[in-house]
């Protein structure tokens, strides 16, 4: 029976992956449970003593030696226990054994029931211990089911849970389907460990570079910060502590074949690979690729940056639905306002533009006053404005010339007085002519 014992608790080490000091210290609790129920005293100090080689039990029953007993179980009279033995004394132990056979069937199923009940405690002990070292790390999972929006992964030891927040809208979770998740939480409860997964969290990406680029598990390559939208597009900003090393090339590898792992486990997402630094301004321009940046004035104290776009590329700079502002927004931790070129410099010329952009001004509208404003603009374009009005002039005589020449002629003005009077009378007389 000891050997069949023994050989019962090496399998359930192994099964169970629980250390075999603890199945015993399991075992001897609920035998001490037994005995106590067995004398109907909770108080009764029970000793249980199993050995690992042989399987052998031993139980005793402990009692203090008193002058008066008041407890039969826990307490010994003096005079009883000198009659074996005369060098006993007031307040000393004595053990009683007693028979592990004497317990009954009743009694084994009961030590049976408590001892795998304690067993799964430390079970759910050893695996919550296990997977709290892992919260927030990259794990390995198969799909085994899907309910009511939830997806359930095998872990091995035990089952992830991945709710539909956590999910990435597009991606397939099919049966049997192994992939990479991100423990987000892990929790007690009664019926064990609950571990939280998720396809969503931006920790996910970094992760996912981490396993794949070298130099950032060497500390070479640093990921400053990420914003992503799950399933669409992804923007990574990373730097590197040695000069030498190219961070954004670090992380494409060869041929594009570690930014193409990452991508091909993210199901086609887009990842953005930004160079990061010091400047906050140079920082927003990167971020805002692959739209130009002609320039950007960044407010410390209320941690916004006003961006300045060629007119044609600001649709691009907002990007579909606003979401390249948007993440880039999220990885440089500010807000960003883009502007075209026109809307910030309010529709002044490109040589106004340069002037006032020379000068230091932020926006010609909030700065300078209407005359002011007039005169850099004369002041901007006389260059331009003597010859066209050089041409302006010369175009405008030879239009005068052209519209003389081509009036028609004025009728002769009617004659006045005496010279009326003659003309009148010489055409009677070519009248009276033509008649004879």
């Amino acid at each position: 029976m000891n050997k069949e014992f023994i050989t019962a608790l090496n399998d359930l080490e192994k099964s169970k992956n629980i250390p075999k000091e603890q199945i015993l210290d399991a075992l001897e609790k609920a035998i001490i449970g037994v005995y106590r129920s067995k004398v109907k005293n909770p108080d009764a100090n029970v000793i249980v003593d199993i050995d690992p080689n042989t399987g052998v039990i031993e139980v005793n029953l402990r009692k203090t030696v008193v002058d008066e007993v008041m407890d039969p179980v826990t307490e010994v009279s003096l005079e009883e226990v000198r009659e074996f033995d005369p060098d006993y004394e007031e307040g000393d132990m004595v053990d009683y054994e007693q028979q592990i056979d004497d317990l009954g069937r009743i009694a084994a199923q009961t030590v049976k029931q408590v001892v795998f009940q304690n067993v799964r405690e430390i079970e759910r002990g050893l695996i919550y211990d296990e997977f709290i070292d892992k919260e927030m790390e990259l794990i390995s999972g198969v799909i085994q089911r899907v309910s009511h929006e939830t997806v359930f992964v095998n872990l091995g030891r035990t089952e992830g849970i991945m709710a539909a927040a956590e999910q990435v809208k597009g991606e397939r979770y099919t049966m049997n389907a192994r992939m990479k998740f991100f423990i987000v939480d892990v929790r007690r409860s009664m019926k064990g460990p609950q571990v939280f997964l998720s396809r969503s969290h931006p920790a996910l990406v970094r992760r996912l570079f981490e396993l794949e680029v070298s130099e950032i598990q060497e500390g070479i390559v640093t990921i400053e910060s990420i914003a992503r939208e799950a399933g669409s597009r992804t923007k990574m900003a990373v730097s590197s502590s040695d000069e030498s090393v190219d961070p954004v090339g670090a992380c494409v590898g060869a041929r594009g074949a570690r930014v193409q792992a990452v991508v091909d486990e993210l199901f086609g997402e887009k990842i953005d690979i930004i160079p990061w630094g010091e400047d906050a301004e140079e920082n927003v321009s990167s971020a805002l690729a692959p739209a130009k940046v002609e320039k950007v004035v960044y407010n410390e104290e209320e941690n916004i940056a006003t961006v300045v776009v060629p007119d044609y590329q600001l649709s691009l700079a907002i990007g579909k639905e606003g979401q390249n502002v948007r993440l880039a927004a999220k990885l440089a931790g500010m807000k960003i306002d883009i502007k075209s070129h026109t809307q910030y410099f309010g529709g002044a010329s490109d040589d106004l533009a340069g002037m006032l952009d020379d000068e230091g001004y932020l926006n010609p509208d909030d700065f300078m006053t209407n005359s002011e404003i007039a005169e850099a603009a004369a002041a901007a374009e006389t260059t331009a404005e003597e010859p066209e009005e050089a041409e302006a002039a010369e175009g405008e005589e030879t239009a005068e010339t052209e519209v003389v020449e081509a009036a028609e002629p004025e009728e002769p003005e009617e004659p006045e007085g005496e010279v009326a009077e003659e003309v009148a009378d010489e055409e009677e007389a070519e009248k009276g002519e033509e008649q004879d």
